[in-house]
């Protein structure tokens, strides 16, 4: 088990290293995915397929409403009391315990869970963006859970999100919010110059390349944090199409560095966890890689940032 820190208003960012917790974070996953996908299968289209993504709630991470037959229905992963809880809005209710136990275990009882609310709904049945892609009813493989390295990882997302809700606020432009895609299982934020971009090649495993195509069709900078690349999480930043000289351009902290092998800034988490100030830390990072995809892309920044 991972050992937790008290949990306090204003405590200092938590350490979780990421070999602690690896088998957590990959049945987690899974589970993410399919409440994901139920969320997908079951609400219109937005660009850059937004209306897929989870949100940090004051207690784990939740779809947010979803339209169902006249009515909406939302689930959220409880990371305080660890329950996938599902209700509607007739009033009807459901959990099922994250507890140790396989994928196919927990897509059954997920299901069963939203057929006794009357939600009829079915998803497609295997992972996107990994490998291999083991359909969710048949991985027997992915079954650890550990409760205090879950809830940990939700205080690293309640602490990225605190500091990535201020960073979007800055943005006059058009800018998604801070959500939480499944199939990287990574919280994001991103601001858009307003031109479209060229096309994206694709090739991210067992995921459409339509699906890439639609979320980079407009020129862009995204950041985000990501439970793994580092000790204890990555936060990172990047451009598409990355503009000349990007990979060049100095940001900030001193911690912060390209990797060529992932075409983005990284700064690992434990860099802004041990900062004198890390929220200070994260914002400056966030800040000049922006600045670097701006200025060298001849983003309109006059009109696209508040001035004030």
């Amino acid at each position: 088990m991972v050992s937790e820190s008290s949990d306090i208003p204003g405590e200092e960012w938590p350490s979780l290293r990421v070999a602690d917790w690896a088998a957590t974070r990959d049945s987690l996953h899974m589970w993410l995915q399919i409440v994901g996908k139920i969320r997908l299968i079951n609400s219109p289209p937005v660009n850059h397929w937004w209306q897929t993504t989870l949100y940090v709630t004051p207690r784990g991470l939740g779809t947010s409403s979803i339209p169902y037959r006249g009515s909406i229905f939302d689930l959220e992963f409880d990371f305080r009391d660890h329950a996938l809880r599902i209700r509607t809005s007739e009033g009807g209710r459901s959990a099922v315990p994250l507890t140790a136990q396989s994928v196919a275990d927990f897509h059954s009882r997920t299901f069963e869970a939203l057929d006794e609310l009357g939600i009829h709904t079915r998803i497609h049945g295997a992972p996107n963006e990994v490998e291999p892609a083991v359909p969710f009813a048949q991985d027997e493989e992915h079954r650890t859970y550990d409760p205090d390295a879950a809830h940990l990882f939700w205080r690293q997302l309640l602490r990225a999100d605190h500091v990535m809700q201020q960073f979007r606020a800055e943005y006059l432009g058009k800018v998604s919010p801070v959500h939480f895609f499944w199939g990287a299982m990574d919280l994001a934020c991103t601001r858009f110059s307003g031109r479209a971009a060229p096309p994206h090649p694709g090739g991210i495993p067992n995921c459409p390349d339509r699906v890439m195509t639609e979320a980079y069709s407009h020129e862009l900078s995204s950041c985000g944090f990501w439970p793994g690349g580092s000790d204890e999480g990555s936060f990172y930043s990047y451009a598409y199409p990355a503009p000349d000289g990007y990979a060049d351009r100095p940001v900030r902290p001193d911690a912060a560095y390209y990797a060529a092998e992932l075409g983005e800034f990284v700064l690992p988490y434990e860099a802004v966890r041990t900062a004198a100030d890390p929220d200070a830390e994260l914002l400056g990072f966030l800040r000049s890689s922006y600045d670097a995809a701006a200025d060298l892309g001849h983003w309109d920044r006059v009109h696209l940032e508040r001035q004030d």
